[in-house]
């Protein structure tokens, strides 16, 4: 582990490794019974490795996009308003544009301005011009009247036009006038650099006619399995092999943030064959994330492939956590750019809970996000909880009832790591402390903090 070279990280790494330009691997995987019994790598606490991830992530350049493509990503600049809103005096109310000065009672109609056009002429005094709501006011008219104050006198062509009107009420001057910028002035200061532009963010830049603007690029990630023992989920089962579920739901877990995903297949367990998979995927990527071959077994050799092949930083390769203790975090240079690799553990549980707490905060971070980290919420255990030796991040599912401001949690069931099932219902990781002989269990109703996953329906 070589913490610390890695606190001066600039976007292009500080690494300067060659060891990538190596064809064959020189990772020995033949001498079993000399594999390690314990792991070599020093244990760190949740905090260290996500103080660590977050060190080691950097934020993107930026990049010009249309406002149409710009849905979810941070602003890299500050945006000023092209134009004023509204851009003319605009009506209120549909009704009449009158002059205020000439008070009450009766106003032959000059004619109208509808929204969408242009008032064809000057309102002179003792006239009215009849006006729909969002229409431009016409020049000399002060007032608008709602129609609702008025009573048609005269009226021509059949019913077509009104000649002429009576005003029950005497209009204020500015009544029912929108004036010109009273909404945008023009050039004002409309969005902060730094903002995630939602929907109302990008009406807005509609409104002001910002169709162009600077945000941060996205990282584009690799997901990749590796297992001798997995297979396609197209195809038969065969004996001693497992359909592969991780690549799918870390790369729909991770398209659900809108980052760009390659599906980078499934790497067998050999030194040759993980280090020719990680060489080819390295140039397209700023981050690969892998499940399988980070734990005990003889077979996991990807650490030792990162770093005698490709010269990578191994930052972490033990966490004390309940589940993924293996979560394995790398940083290498490759080609003059710092790429970012996470090994998450086999077990489909472990490699969602270990994606939601490092890799989406580190990706957030490189898409410009001030605080990447999930949204962490109080909530109450509807049940008690046996606690583990180790912190867990345990699923659950939240529901709020109608007199309680606070959700209840309600565990997902069997916690084992290997059990998807209690993964499918979760909305929320539970933090749950270490066991001590003070507090084996939680109890019920016991508030505790919960780290949201995704959106809560």
């Amino acid at each position: 582990m070589q913490g610390g070279q890695s606190h001066m990280v600039s976007c292009h790494g500080d690494h300067h490794h060659h060891h990538h330009h190596h064809e064959s691997s020189r990772v020995d995987e033949n001498h079993v019974a000399r594999r390690h019994r314990h792991s070599p790598y020093p244990m760190i606490t949740v905090k260290e490795a996500v103080s660590k991830v977050l060190q080691e992530a950097y934020c993107l350049d930026a990049e010009v996009l249309s406002y149409k493509d710009a849905l979810d990503r941070i602003l890299a600049e500050d945006v000023y308003a092209k134009d004023p809103l509204p851009p003319f005096p605009a009506s209120i109310k549909d009704g009449y544009a009158v002059i205020a000065a000439d008070g009450d009672g009766l106003r032959p109609v000059l004619g109208s301005s509808t929204a969408g056009s242009e008032p064809s002429q000057e309102l002179t005094s003792g006239y009215c011009v009849r006006i729909n709501t969002g229409a431009p006011v016409p020049q000399g008219a002060d007032a608008v009247i709602q129609v609702e104050d008025t009573e048609l006198v005269k009226e021509g062509d059949d019913g077509k036009t009104e000649l002429v009107i009576r005003l029950l009420q005497t209009p204020v001057v500015g009544q029912d006038i929108r004036k010109l910028g009273s909404d945008i002035e023009k050039g004002q200061h409309v969005l902060m650099k730094d903002r995630r532009l939602g929907p109302s963010e990008l009406g807005l830049l509609a409104t002001v006619g910002v169709t162009e603007l600077l945000c941060y690029k996205v990282p584009v990630i690799g997901v990749m399995s590796t297992g001798n023992e997995l297979m396609e989920p197209e195809n038969e089962i065969k004996h001693g092999y497992i359909r592969d579920s991780n690549r799918t739901t870390l790369i729909a877990s991770l398209q659900t943030h809108r980052y760009p995903v390659i599906d980078l297949g499934i790497a067998l367990d050999s030194p040759q064959a993980l280090l020719d998979k990680l060489k080819k995927s390295l140039g397209k990527v700023d981050v690969i994330v892998t499940s399988g071959g980070v734990s005990m077994g003889e077979k996991d050799l990807l650490k030792q492939v990162l770093e005698v092949d490709l010269g990578a930083n191994l930052h972490f390769a033990r966490v004390f956590m309940k589940p993924g203790k293996p979560t394995t975090f790398a940083t290498l240079d490759f080609e003059g750019n710092k790429k970012l690799f996470f090994g998450l553990p086999g077990n489909p549980v472990s490699a969602m809970v270990t994606c939601n707490l490092y890799v989406i905060p580190v990706l957030r971070k490189m898409s410009g996000y001030q605080n990447p980290q999930g949204t962490v919420i109080k909530v109450k255990l509807s049940s008690d909880i046996h606690l583990d030796p180790r912190p867990e991040y345990h699923r659950a599912t939240l529901t709020w009832k109608e007199d309680d401001p606070v959700p209840m949690a309600t565990s997902t069931g069997n916690q084992i790591s290997s059990r998807l099932l209690s993964m499918y219902s979760a909305n929320a990781l539970l933090v749950l402390p270490s066991k001590t002989e003070e507090c084996p269990l939680l109890k019920k109703g016991t508030l505790l903090d919960a780290i949201l996953l995704g959106q809560v329906w």
